[in-house]
């Protein structure tokens, strides 16, 4: 049994475990510096919208809402990243988004897992004013109430980049392990944050599925399946 065990974690995590120790062995911190910023990013907007002078000005440059104006919106998104929620312990964020970020960035590119964070975000701020234009009666819709609530911060972005890289690194069953772990979220409460994640996973599956058309394409329909090892995505950094 306990063989099988780690035959099974070395199909799933091996190939992606000798990635990360490599970079990490040979470049150190040097290898992560957008996961360093956004660390550090997220540490200093927890300290400082938990001071008296500035809660206002971290909401008024990170923090979205529903009910915000679209363009304010989305001129926040961006910074919204790395506001963490008030009423959430930080380290836990700071731990997800060293983790998540981190093992991203060297396994995807810096550019390629800022871009994914970004969409995740994007994804869920979009949702939450889609979601309360449909109301609360539907699964799909949210209360009014819910357009005063801030963005979910770093975790929508924390939940898509997994995906995408489990998919990446073919850890099938991490990667469904995320998935359910999120659907039981908004099942066991169904709030903004739960349902915000579940937009960031279907906005990044949305692109794996395309990612994995264009390469059967290129390839003429031949080849390894996509989300397998062997296969890579055809973009570049």
């Amino acid at each position: 049994m306990i063989r099988g065990v780690r035959g099974f974690a070395r199909r799933e995590w091996g190939p992606l475990f000798d990635t990360v120790r490599t970079a990490l062995v040979t470049r150190g911190w040097r290898a992560v510096p957008l996961t360093l910023t956004a660390v550090g990013l997220t540490a200093l907007f927890q300290v400082v919208q938990n001071q008296d002078w500035g809660y206002r000005p971290v909401q008024a440059i990170g923090s979205v809402r529903a009910e915000d104006p679209l363009w304010a919106a989305l001129l926040r998104t961006p910074l919204s990243l790395f506001v963490p929620a008030l009423d959430l312990p930080v380290w836990g964020a700071l731990a997800q988004v060293l983790l998540v970020f981190g093992i991203a960035e060297i396994r995807i590119g810096r550019w390629r897992t800022l871009g994914l964070a970004y969409l995740a975000t994007l994804a869920g701020t979009l949702y939450a004013r889609l979601g309360i234009a449909l109301g609360p009666d539907g699964p799909l819709g949210l209360p009014a109430t819910d357009a005063r609530v801030v963005d979910t911060g770093p975790s929508a972005a924390v939940v898509g980049l997994a995906v995408y890289v489990c998919w990446r690194c073919g850890a099938r069953w991490t990667g469904t392990l995320v998935v359910v772990a999120m659907v039981v979220e908004v099942l066991v409460k169904p709030n903004l944050a739960g349902k915000e994640h579940l937009a960031a996973i279907i906005a990044v599956l949305a692109l794996i599925a395309v990612l994995g058309r264009r390469g059967r394409h290129q390839a003429g329909g031949v080849g390894p399946r996509p989300g397998t090892r062997s296969w890579k995505p055809p973009i570049r950094s």
